[in-house]
């Protein structure tokens, strides 16, 4: 078994493996070796449905020394008159070149694709099987958050013989054999399906749609950078700071933030209880909304070929009905662990629903800081959201973050300048004096009562 030596071994080529290595060689001279299961970087996108895009502007997602697209309005379509998103394709060939022309061109990557790491300094390839031991001064685990899509595990229910059930990936090789489709799973990965059926002219009257939990949404618009967004959406965050202050309970804080913006939902008349940082545009909505068949008894504990079992009942199917198995639990609610562990760095997001960011920001105070105490007060990791309540917990560890953040004046000077912090990056954007005074006075009046009130509010949950 040969031997390696190094700085940091990398668990993990995945989006946040990637912008976590990428800000080590940009602010250090460290030495890296990374090691993935994968043929090529990029995690699991390598393995998601063909068709799928970016949910949120490619300026915020890859790496921060590299721009991911051209920062162009997309001008037709359902994402039309916000910045483009980039595809499946795009973001897999990205993480290529990032790969190929900077990390090991500069001679301090050493990059194991196609092999696992066993731990105790031990990698194996799952091609040759060859082990290689490495001697690493830290070790950074990439792969703790557990991103899974449907392609990459079998339904979690029984698939009888003779159902036509296949995961999002399968559905560009649908050939019109069939009368009707079911979408099993309420997240964005069945967003994603019922919109694909939809653009390839399926009639909304052909699709069923199981949707264990309803789930509040984000709305993309709100989500923007440049300057064309930022007097809108500064003005929608300090609404939703009052939104947030004003709320007498749980359902309140989700009413009033709706009410402002800041939320949607499939059906006003449906109280969704999922929130897991959907983002659709007001036209993907539109025309989710055009499917009327929408089955909510739970989920699916089997699919025979006459009858799908639910955990409240039954519904018909059939031979000629495809079933599309969104139902992976994509990024699991993990729970939160000390990001900084002695030699061991377990990257989580610190922001909400912005893994990359997070895993950069970890990157720039494990270069810069080093008490590891401060380190861990500074990453105070932001589990992925689930639930409704999740919402308000999300918010507060945000906004607890933000505070403590804006403490470190050197800090706030990194974020400025970081790529992929694009909410940084839009609240720098200049904004008319009468704007500018109503966010002002919004932000100074609301800003703490909404932290407080927040906290009010899940101790009362959590009692």
């Amino acid at each position: 078994m040969s031997e390696l030596q190094t700085d940091y071994l990398v668990v993990g080529a995945g989006a946040m493996g990637m912008a976590f290595t990428d800000t080590l060689l940009t602010e250090t001279d460290a030495n890296v070796v990374l090691v993935d299961r994968n043929h090529q970087p990029g995690g699991h996108w390598n393995k998601a449905y063909p068709y799928v895009r970016l949910h949120q502007p490619s300026a915020f997602y890859g790496v921060n020394s590299k721009d991911l697209g051209a920062d162009t309005i997309d001008q037709t379509g359902w994402n039309a008159g916000l910045y483009e998103l980039a595809t499946n394709g795009e973001v897999c060939a990205y993480f290529d070149s990032v790969m190929q022309r900077q990390f090991l061109p500069s001679g301090r990557v050493q990059y194991f694709p196609m092999s696992e790491y066993l731990g105790d300094g031990k990698i194996r390839s799952l091609v040759s099987g060859t082990e290689t031991g490495v001697e690493a001064r830290k070790t950074a685990n990439a792969t703790y958050m557990n991103v899974t899509v449907p392609s990459m595990r079998a339904p979690l229910y029984e698939v009888g013989e003779g159902v036509h059930c296949v995961p999002p990936n399968g559905l560009p090789e649908v050939t019109g054999q069939f009368d009707r489709y079911v979408v099993v799973g309420a997240g964005k990965t069945g967003m994603d399906a019922c919109l694909f059926l939809l653009k390839h002219s399926v009639k909304p009257e052909q699709i069923s749609w199981i949707m264990p939990r309803d789930s509040w949404m984000l709305d993309r618009a709100r989500i923007q950078p440049g300057p064309s967004f930022a007097e809108k959406n500064a003005t929608g965050f300090a609404l939703q700071l009052k939104a947030i202050a004003e709320a007498e309970s749980v359902e309140d804080v989700l009413l009033n933030v709706a009410e402002v913006g800041g939320l949607l939902c499939f059906d006003e008349d449906v109280w969704p209880t999922m929130y897991r940082c959907a983002t659709v545009t007001a036209a993907e909505l539109e025309q989710l909304r055009q499917i009327e068949d929408i089955i909510r008894k739970g989920r699916v504990q089997a699919i025979e070929q006459d009858r799908i079992v639910l955990d409240e009942g039954e519904e018909p199917t059939s031979t000629r009905t495809l079933h599309v198995d969104c139902s992976a639990d994509g990024l699991e609610r993990r729970p939160a662990v000390p990001v900084f562990d002695d030699a061991t760095i377990t990257l989580q997001a610190v922001r909400t629903c912005q893994q990359v960011f997070s895993a950069a920001f970890i990157g720039h105070v494990e270069a810069a800081y080093d008490d590891e105490s401060m380190k861990n007060e500074l990453c105070t990791p932001v589990p992925h959201p689930d639930s409704e309540v999740d919402f308000l917990r999300s918010n507060l560890a945000n906004s607890l973050n933000a505070r403590r953040w804006g403490q470190d004046a050197e800090l706030q000077e990194w974020l400025k300048d970081a790529r992929l912090d694009g909410f940084a990056r839009r609240a720098a954007q200049p904004l008319s004096p009468e704007t500018s005074a109503e966010v002002k006075a919004l932000s100074g009046e609301y800003a703490a009562a909404s932290v407080a009130n927040l906290e009010r509010l899940l101790s009362a949950v959590d009692a």
